[in-house]
Order: structure tokens, then sequence, then C-alpha cells
């Protein structure tokens, strides 16, 4: 059966370069190691006469790798299989691929030749389909599915909605449909990024997935582009086993530096450290030590931004959005517009020599998304894949340009209250915080992608306004750039 794979593998290599339709459709063939260990996943007992589906089922190395098990640990000796692929180069190799087990086992197969959400979503809405008898749901579903953005005016939007998923990118809508097609107690297997588990757009897609299936197993690589090295894909993954019905036990996770599973390492976790019981975002941790966790030891980290007194915004100039206000310079009727790369540390750099603008026209128009001037903590929305931390914060204060109002960029989430600065103490306070490794730690924990949203932040825990306070005090008592260390030991002090 290895040389079967090994065929499959030398195959999905070579049609790789020939896909043309990657960003169009979201593609990203699955290595052979992945796909094994993706097999491996399922639970023996449950693969007896096993009903299959494979959505985006690409070349079959998805489905092959679990025929292969089901073969070689002599676990069925027939399978019902469904593969859905859209693309016909693709679907034509997966012809062949399927071929190849006609011998090894009874094998009753369906190559479904459409677009994976408009199939699911008629299966799910028709009457007549046979998919509404449960006994016939599918059993095993095990997927790899695209990567790309729903358009919130696009058919894919509007078919998902017509069976209550709302979701914003193909990856999720494809898992919620898959849940929707399972039998009860049947599993999910599924290499998905792991963007979901946190941000405001993906929350009800949590809700579903944590609504209908219980989370078993999660595997976490360090980055996309280790599980996928022969694509530009960037974005952390996360392979899942799920199981429609089931009660919610403690989840085993699990990590690899990359497709070769050779540092492979597990614990198992309560699922109260998963998802936490407060929590109304549903934000899914992941955590990957057995150590406590920064908020496990400080009790006293427990309150939330609004309990401080605190609001979080995102910057609201979006500048490509008003090109004809911007100035490279401050000049007459302009006032600062404040961007990522004005802030280092503790200090702003304004007006700075860069590609981005430092200035925007005001009028009427413009004034209503401008701030008064006064002490702002600033957190960067995006970093680059080569930063070394998550969250990069900044404060901005009174004393560092003259003018009575700023305008923040779109690629700021900025901390105030009712849109007015706050206490220069808490500023400051709020920024050390935000700078400790600890936080970092914690915060890459929910975090899977790059991106730091308003919503991360308001959800996060800190301390109280009081311990806020007497760290800003801290720093602003200490001339100079403050080290990490330094941070980070007085953190330890203070809490």
């Amino acid at each position: 059966m290895t040389q079967i794979l090994e065929t499959i593998e030398k195959e999905r290599l070579a049609v790789n370069p020939l896909l043309k339709r990657k960003s169009e459709l979201g593609q990203f063939l699955t290595p052979l190691t992945v796909a094994k260990f993706m097999a491996s996943l399922f639970d023996m007992s449950k693969m007896s006469n096993p009903k299959i589906l494979d959505a985006g089922a690409g070349i079959g190395s998805l489905t092959s790798a679990f025929l292969d098990r089901l073969i070689t640990e002599h676990l069925s000796d027939s399978a019902d299989v469904s593969v859905v692929e859209i693309d016909e180069i693709l679907r034509t190799r997966l012809l062949d691929t399927l071929s190849l087990f006609n011998d090894k086992l009874e094998l009753r197969s369906q190559v479904i030749s459409e677009d994976f959400i408009e199939w699911a979503t008629r299966t799910l809405l028709d009457e007549n389909s046979l998919l509404a008898n449960v006994e016939i749901r599918f059993t095993h579903a095990i997927l790899n599915p695209p990567y790309k953005k729903i358009m919130s005016s696009s058919l894919h939007r509007k078919l998902l909605r017509g069976v209550g998923i709302e979701t914003v990118n193909l990856y999720s809508a494809f898992v919620g449909l898959t849940i929707e097609l399972m039998e009860e107690s049947g599993q999910i297997v599924a290499i998905i990024p792991r963007s979901f588990c946190n941000g405001p757009y993906f929350r009800p897609f949590r809700q579903l997935l944590l609504e209908k299936t219980a989370i078993k197993h999660m595997h976490l690589f360090d980055s996309r582009d280790k599980a996928f090295k022969d694509d530009e894909v960037l974005q952390e993954n996360v392979i899942m086993l799920l199981e429609r019905g089931a009660h919610q036990t403690d989840v085993k996770i699990s990590t690899s530096k990359d497709d070769s599973f050779v540092d492979y390492t597990e614990n198992c976790y309560p699922f109260e450290k998963i998802v936490q019981p407060k929590d109304t975002e549903l934000f899914i941790h992941i955590p990957t030590s057995n150590e406590e966790s920064f908020i496990e030891r400080f009790p006293t980290v427990c309150y939330s931004l609004k309990e401080i007194g605190v609001e979080v915004s995102t910057g609201p100039v979006v500048d490509f959005r008003v090109k004809s206000y911007l100035r490279d310079t401050p000049e007459e009727g302009t006032v600062p517009l404040f961007y990522p790369n004005h802030f280092v540390g503790t200090l702003t750099e304004w007006p700075k020599v860069m590609k981005k603008p430092n200035a925007v026209f005001v009028d009427e128009d413009m004034k209503k998304w401008l701030y008064p001037i006064g002490f702002y903590t600033v957190v960067k929305r995006f970093s680059s894949k080569e930063e070394k931390r998550r969250i990069v914060a900044g404060v901005l204060t009174p004393e560092s340009v003259d003018y009575t109002e700023v305008g923040f960029e779109n690629g700021l989430n900025v901390l105030h209250f009712q849109k007015q600065g706050i206490p220069a103490e808490l500023a400051f306070g709020l920024y050390a915080y935000l700078s400790s490794t600890e936080v970092d730690k914690y915060f890459r924990v929910f975090n899977g992608h790059t991106q730091v949203n308003a919503t991360d932040l308001r959800t996060m825990k800190y301390p109280s306004r009081e311990t806020l306070e007497n760290f800003g005090r801290w720093v602003m008592s200490n001339s100079g750039t403050i080290s990490q260390e330094e941070i980070d030991q007085k953190l330890e002090e203070i809490l």
C-alpha cells in the first residue's frame, strides 16, 4: 500500500505547478505525510464500513490515506466514498487515484464534479435528499478545504445563510457544511488555518462547531509554510479531530515543527483551558505547554478593559478612502496622522521620513474622525511574520505634538475612554503590560495570525486599574529606554 501512496504523492508534486486557479479557488494540495497523519487520528473502533466525505478532494491524497489505513490495519473490507472536486485538471487525476483501490477492497465511490458549497447546501435543503435519512449520512470526513475570503454579496454567502451558516472564508464554510452532513458520532479531520480561533468574524462558526461537535484532538504546526512547503502560504495551521454530537471531554493537543513530525509531542488539557467558561466570544485557546498559563499564575489578572474604565477602537482614518486629504508633511490646515511607524516604545517620532503621510487636512467631514490630543495607548493591528512580538504597543502623549486634535490611521488600535485620552499613569501602565513577554505568550495561545483586533484586546484579561497605574508610574519615573527584562521583572513584582 505504501507504493500506492508514493505514486499519489509523485502525482501531487507533478500536478501542483499546473494549477492555474490556485488564487481563484484557494487550492493547496495535501502532502503525503500530512495526509497519513490526518488519517491516523480517526478512532479505529469507528472505522468499519465507513461512509467517507472528502470535500475539495484534489487528486485524492486524503481519501487515499484513509483507505490505506483501512486496508493495512484490516479495519474494513468495504467503504463508501463521496469526493467533491470542481477543478477538471484535478478531477481527472482523482478518478485515476480511486481506481488504484478497486481490487484492494469493496469500494463504492461517487465523484461529484460540482462546487461543494452549492452541492452541500442544495443537499441539506432538499427534502427528498437521501441524506435526510440519518442512517446514510457520512460517518467520516477528511478535508483540506480551500482558503479564500467569501464576499458578503456573493452567491456562496447567500447559499450558506440559507442553511444557517454565517462565515467569511471558504475553509470555515466547508467545515460548517461538513458538520451538518455528518451522522451523530461521525468524525471529521480537517486541516485549516488557525485564524478561526479568535476574532469577531469567525464567532458564528466557532459557535456552530462548539454546539454541534466535540473537539477531540488539535495538532499545531509552527506555520502553514512548514506544512505546505510547495505553496506560498503563511498562515498557521491546525489539524482538528471533531466528533458530531459527542460529549466534550479533555482535548489532546499535539505539536510539530513541520510535516516530518519528527519532534511530535502531545499533552491533554481540560476543555476549560481550550474555551474559557465565561468567554462570550468563544475564543479557542491552543496551549502548547503543561506549564500554568499567565492567567492561572496570577488570579488578580481578571479584569476586562471595560471594568478598568477603558475602551478600544480601531483607528478611524482609512487612508485609501481619504487620499485627497493626505499630506506627506504637515502644513497649514492639517493635523498629525499617526501610523504604527510613528511609535517606538514610549516615544513618538513625528513627523517622520517614511513612505506614509504624516498629516491629514481637516474640514468638517474629516473632523468627525479625529481625537482630541491626550494620553493614548496604541497597539499595532498588523505585525510582519519576521517580528518577534505579536503585540506591539506605544504611547501618545500631549507633549508629542503641538496640536489640539490628531488622527489615528486604521492600522492602529487606540485605547481611550469615550473618545478622549486616559490618565497618563494608566496609558503607560497599559503600554508596559501589553509589552510584557508573558502577555505576548498568552495572546499567542488564542491568536494564530499576525493581526491584533480590537475585539482581541477587549476580550483579554488585565490587572486592576490600580495595579496598571502603579506600573505606569514606574515607567514614567524611568527616563530613557526600559529593557524587556526590566518590564517583565516589574510585572512579576506588582502582580
